[in-house]
Parts: structure tokens; sequence; C-alpha cells
């Protein structure tokens, strides 16, 4: 017994001796922004607690390496630490790209994939970007990049407003599926959970071909990213606070690139209370949110790849209550006091009449087929569920009741075909059907503002692209027939239902350049010809708005916009240290649909600003600028301005709800980590906002609000753990405590926007 012990015992002494552990490992850090390389990059090998830092070429070598799993901690200054897994078997070369420069515009429309590239120009935010505003909503989030402004009806609703268009005219595509909603509203926020995304981006192009939807402007993609391929369980929690409105922030990530099932689970918590000015709170503007959401990958094979996305947002927003007034004489009161009526001196979490409650669905199905590899196979379906109610202030105990009640089911089908003629030429071309139910819920009590409508949207698209070192180019058209039915309800007396038919044909053209001189220089163009049908609330609203609180008119003799659009970029970069982007852009639309102030009227329900949809012709142009300097590679100052103008050639009059100029200012200084304190940074930004003063009098119902200044600081560091870290960051917003009023925000004609505000957020990233 005892030798065939010594027997075991030599034989698995001298495997251990005979394992090959004379493996290298080579690698290269790149920003993934600019793709420069990264030097003085520390890479840490965890199994054997030693590793390499990188050189001025942003190579690193780690030797002596045994065949098996590795995680490799990824540092350097100014970037989110990252954790890169490596199955190794042989000698092996790999590239890590961090997120040195976030603020750069990114090449790549959609991420992880090589045949999504687009001469169109586009703006990312990245997964830490995101988690460190993970209390914002995503429209706010957006606002950091540059041309990027918010559209706002109080403290809790916003959607963004990229080149001076907003709501129908930017398409938002929740994972690759058009983001279907009642969104034909300034006040309808996009109900999307952030902390579910990978990757924010802001496409800038004259058009985005290959996308559904009814864009006229840009598109903004939230993505999941693609599963690691490390098979060991990892996740996040992230908890922020915030002292204006007390609010707090819980989210929790858990995903695992498993043997037979890839999948990542996300379920996020909000709650906040009444927001405060310098002055006063302001009541009744309180928020919560549940949100959950789900996927599942699998692969059956090399060629077949499947993906299961479902998601859940529940969200409860109050609105201003001094917006709500009872009658004429108090309204035109309110638009020149300076504190709103039924404001109280006490903070409350309580959300009362007029609030909303939104729910929304998304089902995702993808399955992509490898033909071969230059032919690929792509189908897709998505269905959405949206159910909003609005709650008003009514008499007799009614307040519970909704004074709006819809639901919207959308069901999406696409098959796209991707061919790679001989790595030279890449042909995309695809169909995609959309149908739209949208219909009132009995109860209310009140003419609905939008009628019970269907909609059909059979489309079909064809780009293509070719590429070489120095040049990319792409070419591409789309055609849209859309089909309302409709049943409104008639304005005369009685009052009858009406089915109504309308149908349009829609089609787009796109043709795009991009050209590298060098490495450090290189320019970008595309020209676009798009039409854009109205929608049904510019056709058929008719009555009060309670989120926006007025009262808004469609036109039923509306025609569909007719927009070319021209887009040029500049980018330079000088000795790594200087980063200069620009750019411009000239949009001319046809049939331009905007929504007029009439004046005011009173109702059983209270006296509201009246709206009106209105068509013009009309110009939009503007240019979006920003200059990066790293003077030492501890500190980066990062500015941006954007202007836009827009005018309505019709009338000779400026385009109302246009955004105003505005120059920003980051300041970020990284100091000397240490074994036990990780990237501790401290940053100032500051923001400077024009006056609005291109209006003419009796364009609005106030005279637009002063510019403002913004400071805002910040300070952060990470703790690592073993195989996790702990990252901390304290943020103050409005560090002066600055009282104004925002032009893009609806309720400025009642109420300051809010005070200063600290908001604490500690994430704990783990991996097993």
């Amino acid at each position: 017994m005892r030798v065939f012990i010594l027997f075991i015992s030599i034989f698995v002494v001298n495997g251990l001796f005979a394992q090959d552990c004379n493996l290298t490992l080579i690698g290269k850090i790149l920003d993934k922004g600019s793709g420069i390389a990264l030097p003085f990059t520390v890479v840490y090998v965890d199994e054997v607690e030693r590793g390499a830092v990188s050189d001025d070429n942003g190579l690193f070598k780690v030797e002596n390496l045994c065949a098996g799993d590795y995680h490799l901690e990824i540092s350097h200054v100014g970037c989110e630490p990252e954790m890169i897994y490596v199955n190794l078997k042989r000698d092996t070369i790999i590239d890590i790209k961090l997120h040195h420069h976030t603020e750069l515009l990114d090449e790549v429309v959609v991420h992880g994939s090589k045949d999504d590239n687009s001469a169109q120009a586009s703006s990312t935010i990245s997964q830490a970007d995101i988690v460190k505003d993970g209390d914002k909503n995503l429209s706010d989030i957006l606002e950091k990049i540059t041309g990027v402004s918010v559209l706002k009806n109080g403290s809790g609703i916003s959607k963004p407003v990229v080149h001076g268009l907003f709501g129908n005219r930017v398409a938002i595509l929740n994972n690759g599926i058009t983001q279907a909603g009642q969104q034909w509203g300034n006040d309808h926020a996009p109900e999307i959970d952030p902390f579910a995304a990978d990757h924010l981006s802001v496409v800038k192009g004259a058009s985005a071909l290959a996308y559904g939807g009814n864009s006229l402007g840009s598109v903004i993609l939230v993505e999941s990213g693609d599963f690691e391929n490390d098979p060991h369980l990892q996740g996040q929690v992230n908890y922020g606070f915030q002292t204006n409105g007390r609010g707090h922030t819980l989210n929790a990530k858990l995903e695992q690139n498993a043997k037979y099932l890839a999948w990542r689970m996300t379920g996020t918590v909000k709650q906040k209370g009444d927001a405060h000015t310098p002055s006063y709170f302001l009541t009744n503007t309180g928020n919560k949110e549940a949100n959950f959401a789900l996927q599942l990958e699998k692969e059956f094979s090399q060629r077949w790849h499947n993906k299961f996305y479902y998601s859940i947002f529940n969200t409860e927003i109050g609105v201003l209550r001094g917006s709500h007034i009872g009658n004429t004489t108090d309204l035109e009161s309110a638009f020149l006091q300076e504190q709103p009526f039924f404001t109280t001196d006490t903070f409350s979490y309580q959300i009362n009449a007029p609030n909303q409650k939104v729910q929304h669905h998304l089902l995702k199905l993808e399955s992509k087929y490898f033909l071969s590899d230059e032919k690929v196979l792509n189908f897709k379906y998505g269905g959405q569920l949206n159910n909003r109610k609005e709650f008003d202030v009514r008499r007799s105990g009614r307040s519970e009741t909704p004074a709006l009640n819809l639901n919207q089911f959308q069901h999406f089908l696409e098959a796209v075909y991707n061919q790679n003629f001989n790595n030279d030429y890449l042909l995309k071309t695809g169909l995609q059907f959309n149908l739209v139910d949208n219909a009132n819920l009995p109860g209310t009590g009140i003419l609905p503002l939008i009628p019970n409508f269907l909609t059909y949207n059979p489309s079909a698209f064809l780009i293509l692209q070719k590429e070489n070192k120095k040049r990319f180019w792409e070419v591409g058209g789309r055609y849209d027939l859309k089909i309302y039915d409709v049943d409104a309800i008639s304005n005369t007396t009685p009052r009858v239902i009406e089915n109504l038919d309308h149908q349009f044909h829609n089609f787009g053209l796109s043709s795009g350049l991009k050209y590298k001189f060098s490495k450090a220089f290189k320019i970008g163009t595309n020209l676009g010809y798009m039409l854009r049908a109205p929608e049904v609330n510019e056709l058929y609203s008719n009555g009060l708005h309670q989120g926006v609180s007025g009262i808004e008119e469609g036109n039923r003799d509306l025609n569909p916009e007719k927009s070319l659009k021209l887009v040029a970029t500049v980018d330079w970069f000088y000795k790594k240290k200087l980063f200069a982007q620009a750019l411009g852009y000239a949009q001319s639309v046809s049939n331009f649909i905007y929504l007029q102030p009439q004046g005011t009227r009173l109702t059983i329900r209270g006296a509201f600003p009246v709206f009106a949809y209105q068509q013009a012709d009309a110009t939009i142009a503007g240019l979006d600028f920003q200059v990066t300097y790293e003077p030492t590679q501890r500190l980066k100052i990062v500015n941006k301005y954007a202007m836009v103008r827009g005018q309505n050639r019709t009338d000779d009059l400026p385009l109302i709800y246009m955004p105003a100029d505005n120059f920003s200012s980051a300041w970020q200084y990284n100091f000397k980590s240490t074994d036990r304190f990780k990237n501790p940074f401290f940053a100032l930004s500051g923001k400077m906002v024009a006056r609005q003063n291109r209006l003419e009098e009796g364009q609005d119902f106030l005279p637009t609000p002063d510019g403002y200044t913004l400071i805002n600081s910040k300070i952060g560091i990470t703790i690592p753990l073993e195989h996790s870290s702990l990252d901390f960051a304290l943020v103050v917003d409005n560090l002066l405590n600055t009282q104004y009023r925002d032009y893009l925000n609806r309720l400025r004609y009642f109420a300051d926007e809010q005070g200063r505000n600290f908001r604490i957020r500690v994430n704990w990233k783990f991996k097993g």
C-alpha cells in the first residue's frame, strides 16, 4: 500500500513539474474613444500575483505562465479599472480597450460587430459613465454628449433634444427595437432603465436607414453589451443617495457566461421626494421606479446564435402642483409670481394628483444564422406593451380616477441579410413590419386627448458599404408605407365617432464618406434626404395634455415633413495630448411641424395655456465643438461648445424650443494610486447657458429666462479587494446653489430649477 501511495505521489509531482509554464501573454492597451496607445498601464495577474506595465506603445508582456484561467486587473490613470478574463492555452496576443476618452466621437455605431460600421458621426457613453449617473433618467445622462440638450417638464420628466429636434423626430432603439409608447408629448420620458444598458450612443448622422421608427433627426441607441468569455459568476451592486429630494437608488446586476447558457439579470429601484430650489420646495415632484431586465444568449452551433431579452419598467411621477391653476386670472398671476401656487414648507415623498403612472414591457427574440463566413441572416421579433395613466386634480374625490388611461401594443418583425464581398463591399438589406394598436381604456369620464388608432408600417432598406485603410463610404435607401386607421371623436354637436384613414409613402436616401488622412487627422460627411409622416397626436390631439399643463390641438391637414440634412465632421489629434473635434450640420425641412402658443383658455378642469400644431418651412443649422487637452498624464481638461439656429422661413420667425448656446468645461486631476487606493481623483466642471434671445415678442407666453452658469464638483476613489472592488464618489451639482430657470423646461412658467444637490455613490463590482 505504501509503495502504491509513493508511486502515485511521484507521478503527480512529475506531472506538475512537467506542466508547461513557459507561456507568454502579450497585449496592447488602447483608448476605445481615439484608438491611441495608453502607456504606463498596470496589468496585474491575480492568480500569480504579478504583472507588467505597458510601454510608450501600449504594449505589455507577462512571461512564464502556465496554461489555465487568469483574471487581469487593468489600471490606468483616468480610466475605470477593468477586469479581463483570459483562458491561456498557448502563447497569446490580445488587444484591450479602455474608456479613457469617452467624450470623443466614436466611429462604431452599434458595438461588437465589424459589419455595423457607419459613415455617420456618433457619440457613446460607456457603462462606467452610466453607472456614475444611474440615479438620473436616460435623457439627463445623454445630456453630457455635445449637441444634446434636454427638454424637461419639471424635475422628473425629460427627453433628449439632438440638434434642435426631439420627440417623434428622434428615434430611440432599445436593444435594437424602436421604443414604442405614447411618445406624443414633451412630458413622456423614455421608459428605459439606464442601468440595463452597456452603451448609450447618439447617432448624429442625416439618417439611420437600417433602423425602424419615424426619425427625422438623430437616433439614440440603448444597447446591452456582449457577454465576456469569462465562465465565472460576476456582477455589481450600486447604491446612490441624493440630498435634493432625498432620493435613493439601488441597482444590482448579475451575469454568467455558463457552458450551456449565457445570462444577465438587472434590477433597479428608485425613490425621490419633492425637489427643492434655492428658495422653496417644488411640491409634488417626487417619483418612484421599479425595473427589471433579463437577457439570455444561446449558441446551438457555431453558425446559429440566439438571443432573448425581456424588461419591465414601472414608474410613478408627480407633476408640479403649482402648474394646475383654477382660473385665467390666477394663471396669469402664476406666470409672474416668484413662487408657485400650492407650495408647501415641508418635504414629502407623497405623490398626489397631478401625476403619471407608466408600465412598459419589452420582449425581444433574435436569431442569427451564418450561411457562411460572408453571409448572415438575422431574424428579430419585438413586442411591447405600454400602459399610461395620467391623474388630474378632480372634484368630488375623483382624483384617484385616471383622466387618461392608454394601452399600446406594438409588434415588430425584421429580417436582415448581410453579405461581405471579398472583404471589399458589404451589402446589408432588410424587410421590416411594425404594427401599433393604441386604445383608450374606458372609465376616465373625460374625452380622450388621443383617439384610438391602428398603425401598419411595412418597410424595406438597402445599404452598401466599402472600406479600405483610409476610406469608408456608404450609400443606402429606405422605403416606408405608413397607414393609420383612426377612430376620432368629432368636434360637432352631437359628437360622433369618425373612422378616418391616412396613408403616407415615406422614403429616405443617404450617402456618407469618412476619410483618414493619417492617424491624427480624419474627416467625414453625410448627406441624407428623409420624409416623416405626421404622428397621430399631431393630427388629432384635442384637449388637456395634463403632463405639460397645457391644451394641445391637432391639425388634420398636416402634410409629411421633408428633410435634407448635411453633416460634416473633423477630428484632429496632436501628440496624444490635444484632441479637437468639430461637427457642423445644416438641415432644411419643408412642412416642419411645431407647437405654437395660442393664448390661455378656461375649462372645467382649470385654466391652461393653449398650443396648436402648425406647419412651416424651416432651416436648422448648428455646430458641436469639443477640445480635450492633457498637459500631463494626471490632468485632463475637456471643453465643449454647442450652438443651434432654427428659423421659420415661411413666417420669417425663429423656431421656438431651440436650445440656447452653451459651453462647458471639465477639469479632472488624478492623484497617484497606492496599493490600498486606486484612481483617486478630483474634478471641477462648469456649464454656461446663454439666454435664448432670438425669439420675438409674442412668440411665447413669457420672455425667455436669463442665461445661467452652474458649477459642479466630484471626488472619488477605488478600493481594490480580492476579486472585487469598491468605488466611492461624492458629487455636488449646482455647487453655488444658483437660482435659475431653463428655457427648455416647460414648467419654467411656474417655478425655478433645482438648487444644490449632494450625490453619494457606492459601487461594488465583483468577479467569481
